[in-house]
């Protein structure tokens, strides 16, 4: 069972990869595609719903031309 402060975490991650998204003009889709993702995976990313792995974030931070370490401030 996960903490609630994991979930939090999670959601505030993804909120933020949903705005940096939504900024730089992509749609699910198409970051999927230049990450070489599921777009169901951003999907879940962005909703808080899965412990992604660092290489996916890293490969989402490049696409959309973002520092790393800001998804991750909350």
């Amino acid at each position: 069972m996960r903490d609630s402060s994991h979930d939090l975490f999670l959601k505030g991650v993804g909120n933020n990869v949903r705005r940096y998204r939504k900024e730089k003009k992509y749609t699910m889709v198409s970051l999927a595609f230049d990450t070489d993702m599921e777009y169901r995976q951003i999907g879940r990313i962005e909703r808080g719903e899965i412990n992604t792995t660092i290489i996916s974030m890293l490969r989402i931070a490049l696409v959309l031309e973002v520092e790393l370490h800001l998804f991750f401030l909350m």
